[in-house]
């Protein structure tokens, strides 16, 4: 009897314990997550207010505005629909590039940029354009600089797409958005990359060229995934 006794109460005490850290392990994860929705908050309101506050004044702060207010929708489009951490972390960080193309905005426009914004995303290691060129890739010309101009009214914060950096800069297109669409590069636009970047000064990510990057030339451009795919358009549930 007794031994049944002290069973049973070791039974109550293991359930007892089990129910107590699955609720706090609950209460946890609930109060990180509203800790991120918070922070995530305050990042697209900081966009959202910039982005209704400026006007652009030529063609290349008018085009990053343009660019930082679909980043502004985005993320009020995921903001409604974030259930994790993860998920609200995405959102500051479409909100946070957002803002860089502000500080872009701001920039070409004469005006100080504001407040250096924390690096979340790698976007430095991805590397600035440090030089004017221009280049012409299978018939095609492009450009890039470290200004804006009416040559390039493109503005790229920098990252990783497709799991390749692109530095950040002023383009005469912007050659990169069906990688961030598809998730993958085309043979044309490492020839590009090649192209634009190789041996540029301050940018040690293309010295070298293609073999530099972990794909040469010669390689099999079907083995690439789509790592780094940044579809700002909302979150893939």
């Amino acid at each position: 009897m007794a031994t049944a006794v002290v069973l049973i109460a070791l039974l109550i005490l293991v359930v007892g314990g089990g129910i107590y850290l699955a609720k706090k392990s609950a209460d946890r994860r609930a109060h990180e997550l509203e800790d991120a929705k918070a922070e995530a908050r305050r990042w697209v309101e900081r966009l959202g207010g910039q982005v209704m506050s400026l006007i652009g004044t030529d063609v290349a702060s008018k085009q990053a505005l343009a660019d930082a207010s679909e980043r502004f929708t985005a993320a009020g489009g995921q903001m409604d629909q974030v259930k994790t951490v993860q998920q609200a972390r995405l959102v500051t960080e479409t909100a946070m590039e957002g803002l860089h193309y502000v500080r872009a905005a701001r920039e070409a426009m004469g005006m100080d940029p504001g407040p250096t914004l924390p690096d979340t995303s790698g976007r430095n290691q991805a590397g600035r354009v440090s030089e004017d060129r221009q280049v012409t890739v299978e018939g095609h010309a492009y450009a890039a600089s470290p200004h804006a101009g009416s040559a390039t009214p493109h503005y790229y914060p920098g990252g990783m797409v497709a799991g390749r950096p692109v530095p950040q800069g002023w383009y005469s297109e912007p050659w990169w958005k069906p990688a961030l669409v598809a998730g993958a590069w085309g043979v044309g636009s490492f020839l590009l990359m090649d192209a634009m970047f190789s041996g540029m000064h301050g940018f040690d990510a293309y010295d070298g060229g293609m073999g530099d990057m972990g794909m040469g030339i010669g390689d099999d451009f079907g083995g690439f995934d789509g790592a780094g795919d940044m579809d700002f358009g909302g979150f893939d549930f």
